[in-house]
């Protein structure tokens, strides 16, 4: 039968599963939508179901549209009828019938995130909310996570006793669900919560969509949070024809509320569920899949399956630790070109997967000053992003006042309650009389109509005045802390609280370290110098918009997709996995970021290079990171590795993915030496320099370029307050011989130790 053409046995029997709960543990490329399309057709073709009594379910448009268009070709006529839309859009079309059901009308309204933060700041100047205090993106995110476990304003009020803030919360949260109500308005949340009320609440509607959607299939079912299974699994509670398929291994949307549990308890919810496992793979060879098995089987809450494939043992996993970032981006940059340059493959069979989106400003710069072509998938260029354009608008306004664009995008950032009426007119006065917009803001008092208006203009003036007298004795990286510290950015961002703003408080760090990097190799750094280099390798519009490109891309954004060429980069602990990760109280944290390194190691076809780098500057400080322990998880014997550093490539020979020490392998002194004792003393003496010159610069960082504090204007015991970490307590101060080490235990961050050169506290 055509429908079981060319698929394995596991495939065809997930296909030819007839009645009653089914779990397909589809892994890493396993053709899981083949086989969901195949089954589709064959209830259809072989068992005579009707299309009409079939659902299935994906997360995204994009995937429901390819789902949509596969089953179409092999259905062909009737195949109209098989429901095939995302989560959002089934319940639209239920609710759109039925809503009225639940005292709304049928014309409902959707708002997306634009009207909701409209809707919540209506709410907290109504409410009296300190939005400095509570941030309208923080509360919308509370919110969401209470509708993803269905806890409603009132559930949410009574286990709030005793809590404070969410108390506060909980009294928003009600307010805004009053006012959507009063809109006849959802948010999207709403319309999974309101379908499953509806479903609960109304036997006879329940009933009808029971006995319309005997067969129902949901993809990609890992990535499911509550209010997603209790909506398919009502729906399927009659007839138990539920089929879903996922990879628990490949769970990594925790901060958006998928729930792993979903999955892993798939049995308990549903006893009598037969269970496929698709292990082979048709898109890597053997190595990497060996390598992704080794890492994965190191968590405990998952589904033991294993991958393999027909395609051969294939490349060896490449490893690379280098001593900086910067030789880390030059490696990939040059191992591209000369790949590119052999034959081997094109730009576009390439890919740079990351942790965090900050990652991405070496990567860019490089490849633009090597003539790279690259686009960046889920993201937008490092210079691009709205923080980055801020803060460079505050440095572009102290270098050069009349720059009137960076003055006018910055005069409400933060907000200082500079209305429109007020720009508007300065701008008028300062195009009568050919000054500039910065220059008519010092004027405002003298033009008429601003009244007083002008005295909110005066602090933004006296601000960016200061800064400018401080620009001839500050460095580009004090002056950019300066800015970030005296108008909050960094403190609005972590008030929301969100993975958004965590990701923007990342990109600020990136930039500081750049600044920090281009003080130390500029000839005569300066202000204007700094930004005439960001604006150099800002500009990549000349970049051809055809052609192949090397894709740029979080780990995050590339799942489900897959590249002949993956690199791997920055492979070291406190960056992936995550610090937060690491020092969370929470084991699966971990485990989610090893499962998020799982995806990252299948994307690859034929070849996967993972990289790390011992020193990593961080907020303009260097920091010095030991190997990830999912390197280390990877059996030696799947790797090629060397170690390369700042004494040159090969220098110090290959590297134990299990331990990280270097030894004296092949290639690890050059080229070998032609002939003599002489010369291969000569190389042994000069490996011994290296080495120890490296050792004393990774393995003693606490003596490297440290300058005495003078003196300390907090004791033991007092609280103070660091950039990064936030507000602690003093608890211990010890004078060395080059700084004072100062033990800090700070609220969020935990216990720290710093150079008191380097952490600037400040008593509070």
């Amino acid at each position: 039968m055509g429908t079981l053409e060319g698929l394995n046995r596991e495939q065809q029997e997930a296909v030819c599963h007839f009645e009653g709960p089914l779990l397909i543990l589809a892994g890493a490329g396993s053709g899981k939508t083949r086989v969901l399309t195949n089954r589709i057709a064959w209830l259809i073709e072989a068992q005579n179901i009707n299309p009409w009594n079939i659902m299935a379910i994906t997360f995204t448009n994009k995937a429901a549209g390819e789902m949509r268009e596969r089953v179409d070709r092999m259905v062909g006529f009737g195949a109209d009828s098989v429901w095939v839309s995302t989560f959002h859009s089934t319940c639209v079309r239920i609710l759109r019938r039925y809503i009225d059901r639940l005292g709304y009308g049928t014309n409902f309204t959707i708002y997306d995130g634009d009207d909701q933060k409209t809707l919540m700041k209506d709410i907290c100047k109504r409410l009296q909310i300190d939005t400095k205090v509570y941030r309208e993106r923080s509360l919308l995110a509370a919110i969401s996570s209470a509708k993803d476990e269905l806890i409603g304003p009132e559930e949410y009020k009574l286990k709030a006793q005793g809590d404070f803030t969410k108390m506060k919360i909980a009294q928003v949260y009600e307010e805004y669900q009053r006012q959507l109500r009063q809109n006849n308005a959802l948010d999207f949340d709403d319309l999974i919560v309101k379908t499953v009320e509806l479903f609960q609440n109304n036997g006879d509607v329940l009933d009808y969509y029971q006995e319309r959607f005997r067969f129902i299939m949901v993809d990609e079912y890992q990535d499911t949070n509550t209010a997603q299974f209790c909506l398919v699994s009502t729906l399927a509670s009659k007839y138990k024809n539920l089929c879903v398929v996922g990879d628990d291994d490949q769970s990594i949307y925790k901060f958006r509320g998928a729930n792993i549990g979903n999955i892993l308890n798939f049995e308990q919810f549903f006893p009598e569920a037969k269970v496929i496992k698709l292990e082979q793979n048709y898109r890597s060879t053997q190595n990497i899949l060996d390598a992704a098995n080794a890492v994965i089987a190191n968590n405990r809450g998952r589904k033991e399956k294993s991958l393999w494939t027909a395609n051969g043992a294939g490349e060896k996993v490449n490893f690379r630790q280098f001593f900086s970032a910067f030789e880390e981006a030059e490696y990939i940059a040059d191992d591209i070109r000369k790949k590119v340059q052999q034959g081997i493959c094109g730009y576009q069979d390439c890919a740079v997967l990351y942790r965090t989106n900050a990652q991405s400003r070496m990567f860019e710069e490089k490849f633009l000053l090597s003539n790279i072509p690259y686009k960046i998938i889920g993201g937008i260029n490092f210079y691009a992003r709205k923080e980055i354009k801020d803060l460079l608008a505050y440095l572009k306004t102290v270098d050069n006042a009349r720059d009137d664009l960076a003055v006018r995008r910055i005069i409400n950032v933060p907000k200082r309650g500079i209305g429109a009426a007020t720009i508007s007119r300065v701008q008028d006065y300062a195009d009568a009389h050919g000054i500039s917009f910065y220059d008519g803001l010092k004027a405002a008092r003298d033009i008429s109509g601003v009244g007083r208006g002008a005295a909110k203009t005066v602090p933004f003036v006296t601000f960016i005045q200061t800064l400018r007298s401080k620009q001839e004795f500050y460095s580009v990286t004090e002056l950019l802390n300066e800015i970030i510290e005296q108008t909050g950015y960094v403190k609005e961002l972590e008030a929301e609280g969100t993975e958004e703003a965590r990701e923007r408080i990342e990109n600020i760090d990136e930039l500081v370290s750049k600044a920090t990097a281009y003080e130390e190799t500029a000839e005569e750094p300066s202000l204007s110098g700094f930004l005439e280099e960001v604006a150099l390798v800002a500009d990549i519009d000349s970049l051809d918009g055809e052609g192949s490109k090397v894709v740029l891309m979080t780990l995050h954004s590339a799942k489900g997709l897959e590249f002949p060429q993956v690199y791997l980069a920055g492979m070291e602990d406190g960056l992936f996995p995550s610090y937060l990760c690491i020092t969370s109280d929470d084991p699966t944290d971990v485990e989610e970021e090893r499962r998020l390194c799982y995806v990252g190691i299948t994307r690859a076809m034929k070849e996967l290079t993972l990289t790390a780098a011992q020193t990593r500057m961080i907020r303009g400080q260097t920091q010095y990171n030991k190997m990830s322990r999912f390197v280390k998880e990877i059996p030696q014997e799947l790797l090629q590795t060397e170690k390369k550093g700042r004494f040159g490539a090969g220098s110090f020979g290959s590297v134990s993915a299990g331990n990280g020490t270097a030894d004296s392998g092949s290639g690890s002194l050059g080229a070998p030496a032609s002939s003599g004792v002489q010369q291969m003393e000569a190389k042994k003496r000069a490996y011994q320099q290296a080495r120890e010159a490296f050792r004393s610069q990774v393995f003693q960082p606490k003596q490297f370029q440290v300058k005495m504090a003078e003196g300390l204007d907090y004791k033991e015991g007092d609280t103070v307050s660091h950039v990064k970490f936030g507000v602690g307590v003093v608890q211990k101060i010890v004078e060395g011989g080059r700084d004072y080490e100062v033990t800090v235990d700070f609220e969020r961050a935990g216990v720290k130790k710093m150079f008191a050169s380097f952490a600037k506290l400040k008593k509070l």
